[in-house]
């Protein structure tokens, strides 16, 4: 399958989005370390929007079901998991989003 795909985010995704973001500012002890929060979350959104509009049947499967999906997000030294779903022939739903080192999705 190939074309260009929608990709949207649930309320529940972006509220991850938020969550990590926060999660950043909190450890934050320098400028730089502020300015890394940001720059971590936009690799992530970038990354997932790049990525799932064009091919998200390429991404490893996340349970029985053919349309749920994973992305791996590679961030510093680990990253972070994008959860999804492949809704129709167009559009892609970003589920939930994840560090690597949490445990599982909220």
């Amino acid at each position: 399958m190939s074309g260009t795909f929608a990709v949207r985010f649930t309320d529940s995704a972006r509220a991850d989005l938020i969550r990590l973001f926060d999660h950043l500012l909190e450890r934050a002890q320098t400028e730089n370390d502020l300015a890394q929060a940001q720059t971590s979350i936009d690799a992530v959104r970038s990354a997932v929007e790049l990525h799932l509009s064009r091919s998200p049947f390429l991404y490893r499967k996340a349970g029985v079901s053919p349309f749920l999906r994973e992305l791996i997000i590679p961030f510093g030294r680990s990253g972070y998991v994008a959860l999804f779903e492949i809704v129709d022939s167009t559009t892609v739903s970003v589920a939930a989003i994840r560090h690597q080192l949490e445990d599982d999705y909220h």
